[in-house]
């Protein structure tokens, strides 16, 4: 049998556990060129709350009566004459949350578990890593001795902006919340700075961490610490936005920028990223993080939850802070 977590109800704000209905149904035959998948982790992201929306995106919105929509990892347990899968091999792509996926292989790949951890693969060698890295090196276009400038920095996407930034010889300063966050980022990631904004005034802070104004910032919360960071920017700095996560579940409208004019001042740019873009380079990106992880330059770092009857609460962590680096789920029963 087959635990899914089914797509109920789109909210309004904070999505609440009767947005999803737990079901179990028998797992289908897999039918010619198919395989079966049984889900090990799930990953939880910031991106699913857009994805509930009934609203145009970069992607279509879940369906109602649909599988909650998220990257997995897992291992192929049934095929029937599938061109590229066999039964034993891990592969990771969009099962959804549910504890066995049927596919036809399009947008999955296979993954050694023999080389890295199998959240790794939904974490820092899968979408979260691939938007550090290429929303920083290739949006950011950062060099070295530039000011880089990270929110959401002891999260699964943010926390590898600030380490790729610094291997690439950057000054980072992040914005974490929490004392704890802020020590994690400096002490154990290598960040040059930190700020905390649940105890500290932004706009003060900013003044303390980045005397000399900022070349790039990587913004995954949007809002008002966006606004504050445009005050700081430097001649022909970056703006990117990736994420705004401050803003997904607000009720009312949306808090843009009021500081705008900085980017016309200092002919800066703001531009959005997303990671699909990049996907036909996904494995040499996967490639050069593998080797810098392995050379102790880059660290990975999954918190790891259990249940999938627990996803509504787990999924509530994104936003409340309650989690350090990547989000998972672990579904099979053990």
């Amino acid at each position: 049998m087959n635990k899914q977590l089914i797509f109920k109800k789109r909210p309004v704000g904070m999505p609440k556990s009767d947005t999803w209905s737990l079901e179990t149904h028998p797992i289908p035959e897999p039918k010619e060129g198919e395989v079966v998948v049984q889900q090990h982790y799930i990953s939880l992201d910031p991106a699913m709350r857009g994805w509930m929306n009934d609203a145009k995106s970069y992607i279509p919105p879940i369906q109602i009566g649909e599988v909650m929509r998220a990257g997995s990892v897992g291992k192929v347990v049934k095929t029937n004459n599938h061109p590229k899968f066999n039964e034993g091999d891990f592969v990771s792509g969009w099962g959804g949350v549910q504890q066995y996926a049927v596919t036809d292989g399009e947008n999955w790949y296979k993954v050694d578990e023999r080389i890295a951890p199998l959240p790794m693969y939904i974490g820092t060698l899968g979408m979260p890593g691939m938007t550090a890295y290429f929303g920083i090196l290739q949006e950011g276009k950062i060099k070295a001795g530039d000011i880089v400038l990270v929110s959401g920095a002891a999260g699964a996407v943010g926390s590898l902006v600030g380490q790729i930034a610094k291997i690439k010889g950057c000054t980072v300063i992040g914005i974490a919340g929490g004392a704890d966050k802020c020590k994690y980022i400096v002490d154990e990631l290598g960040f040059d700075g930190a700020i905390d904004y649940k105890s500290e005034n932004i706009a003060t802070a900013l003044k303390r961490e980045c005397p000399k104004g900022i070349d790039v910032y990587f913004d995954n919360v949007g809002g008002e610490i966006l606004d504050a960071a445009l005050t700081k920017l430097r001649m022909n700095a970056r703006v990117i936005i990736c994420g705004a996560i401050s803003q997904y579940n607000n009720r009312e409208n949306v808090k843009g920028p009021k500081n705008y004019l900085s980017l016309l001042v200092n002919r800066a740019s703001m531009k959005g990223m997303i990671v699909f873009d990049y996907a036909n380079d996904y494995g040499k990106a996967a490639q050069e993080m593998g080797t810098w992880i392995a050379s102790g330059k880059l660290k990975s770092k999954e918190d790891i939850y259990e249940g999938i009857e627990n996803f509504p609460e787990t999924f509530e962590r994104l936003f409340t802070g309650a989690k350090l680096g990547k989000l998972v789920l672990k579904v099979i029963e053990d």
